[in-house]
């Protein structure tokens, strides 16, 4: 498969961002007045999975904190899944629908500062995912013996589209989920972190699996299958963290070879970004019918058990070929999606820049400096530069599908340039893990935090690469023992220094919209750019 298409498949399903919002857009990507007068602490969500008939039942037990007035409550459920009925204490709630939005209207008073439950039960035959996981919902699918092989992916599309919750990614759970899943008894359920009970129904068995840090909602996901499990003990930073792994019974050889990878993964980023965020719900990787995904303490995995993304290398450098695309990325998003989560999908590049990222650290740690410098500079060749990286806030809406992943990467690449501190930058994005520690966080809150610690006015910086589509441009003029340059395509004020290569030897220059010049001691013959700077450049002859 070629390396441009698998780009394609894995990272978008469309190009571009459509401006024409709908009121439903408004009210799924806004912080509602439904939504805002109560605090989310917990689900109890239990689920019951009929594989032949492709249907779930299930309940929902929301706890919840008030935090203001209110007597109507939002939860949202995407068709043609239905929320059957609502009760607070055993009394029976009237729901007022709205498309996929309900609006639970309460009875008790709630007070401010009180703690209450809400539980809804909800049925029906949940989408089936055409392209999971960019189009999310339900895989239904069987492995090479005929036995289930099930699984969910809902990042883009919503939690909501299978089971009712609070779908909007500035509020998450407090104090985690609790998720039983019941299924055929040939069969395993594995969800996120760690296996409390299973139960024997005779027919039917039940896993109840438990999250107690806070948890985005599209995290939370259900695999079922004819699983087996192995594990092993990783010594890190806050001591032991237990790594398990639920793989298809046919495949155990060639993940207990391939996920070796695993421990690799955790020590790099534990190193360049701080302790795993999770240690209490441990980390697993889960074989699912699908490439992979990034759910909370239940990373999925599809890759086919090979090096790269299914066997091909992003970057063209080779170095795409020295990791699994799937461990080293999913697993990046441990600490850039599920301890650091957007609060505005706007902001996603949270995720995925930092992530992505996170493969060029992986090679930094284990393969060098240089290996990580060719490898995110390979993957360029993948950037569009088709609409900003940021989307319109409120409104549920990213922005570029293609570019929050390697133009972020770039970007921050570029930034550890100019600090010329390898561990000043070190400290800073393990600063972030521990400020910003299982919240929900705004890029502005990311971009002023690392100004500050920097100690950089990075605000045209900031502004230049992720809120247009402009990329610095370089012009230059050899004039003997002189150049004279200057930047286009750059916003006002942008006057970022770059490396440049003169007669082969380093040499910092600072840039502006206006011409400069820079004299050296001997006749210049070979002047380019340091590739580790994401601009471009050209010669001006006159």
């Amino acid at each position: 498969m070629k390396i441009k298409l698998c780009i394609l498949l894995f990272l978008f399903s469309s190009l571009g961002i459509s401006q024409n919002f709908t009121r439903t857009d408004s009210i799924f990507g806004s912080i509602t007045p439904q939504r805002a007068w109560w605090d989310l602490k917990h689900y109890d969500l239990d689920v019951n999975v009929f594989p032949e008939r492709r249907e779930i039942t299930g309940t929902n037990t929301v706890t919840y904190t008030v935090l203001d007035s209110g007597d109507e409550l939002q939860l949202d459920l995407q068709a043609p899944m239905k929320l059957l009925s609502a009760t607070q204490d055993g009394e029976s709630l009237e729901i007022r629908k709205d498309g996929m939005f309900h609006y639970i209207q309460l009875k008790k008073k709630q007070k401010k500062g009180e703690t209450y439950t809400l539980k809804v039960t909800f049925s029906g035959k949940p989408v089936i995912a055409r392209r999971p996981p960019w189009d999310g919902g339900f895989t239904w699918n069987r492995d090479s013996n005929g036995k289930h092989f099930i699984a969910t992916s809902n990042q883009g599309i919503g939690s909501s589209i299978w089971w009712p919750n609070k779908d909007h990614p500035y509020d998450e759970p407090d104090n985690g989920v609790d998720l039983s899943i019941t299924v055929p008894a040939d069969l395993v359920a594995v969800g996120n972190g760690r296996l409390i009970t299973t139960r024997d129904n005779g027919d039917t068995k039940t896993w109840h699996w438990r999250v107690i840090n806070p948890i985005n909602n599209y995290g939370v996901n259900i695999n079922i299958g004819d699983y087996v499990n192995f594990s092993e003990k990783f010594e890190g930073i806050n001591g032991e963290l237990d790594l398990d792994y639920w793989v298809l019974r046919e495949n155990l050889n060639k993940a207990k070879d391939q996920f070796q990878q695993a421990p690799m993964m955790i020590r790099a980023f534990e190193y360049w970004f701080g302790p795993y965020p999770f240690y209490e719900d441990s980390f697993k990787l889960v074989e699912v019918p699908y490439l992979g995904m990034e759910h909370q303490s239940s990373v999925t995995y599809g890759n086919r058990y090979e090096n790269g993304y299914y066997g091909s290398d992003l970057s063209g450098t080779g170095w795409g070929l020295r990791f699994d695309f799937i461990i080293i990325h999913e697993g990046g998003h441990e600490w850039f999606a599920n301890n650091i989560t957007n609060t505005d999908v706007a902001d996603m590049w949270i995720h995925e820049g930092f992530t992505a990222y996170s493969e060029n650290l992986y090679l930094d740690y284990h393969f060098g400096k240089e290996a990580a410098s060719e490898y995110v500079v390979g993957t360029r060749q993948h950037i569009t530069n088709d609409i900003p990286i940021i989307g319109p806030y409120n409104v549920r809406q990213n922005g570029s599908k293609l570019d929050m992943y390697y133009k972020g990467a770039n970007i921050l690449h570029t930034l550890r340039q100019l600090l010329e501190d390898d561990t000043k930058w070190r400290n800073i994005l393990r600063g972030l893990n521990s400020q910003f520690r299982h919240k929900t966080v705004s890029s502005k809150q990311v971009e002023d935090y690392i100004s500050e610690k920097s100690g950089i006015d990075l605000t045209e910086f900031w502004q230049q690469y992720l809120r247009t589509v402009m990329i610095p441009k370089l012009e230059y003029k050899l004039e003997g023992k002189e150049v004279r340059f200057r930047y286009t395509e750059i916003i006002e004020k942008f006057d970022m220094p770059v490396m440049v290569l003169v007669n082969g030897k380093e040499e910092w220059i600072f840039p502006k919209a206006e011409w400069s010049t820079k004299s050296f001691d001997t006749p210049i013959t070979t002047f380019s750019v340091k590739p580790d700077f994401y601009i471009t450049s050209e010669e001006i002859k006159e």
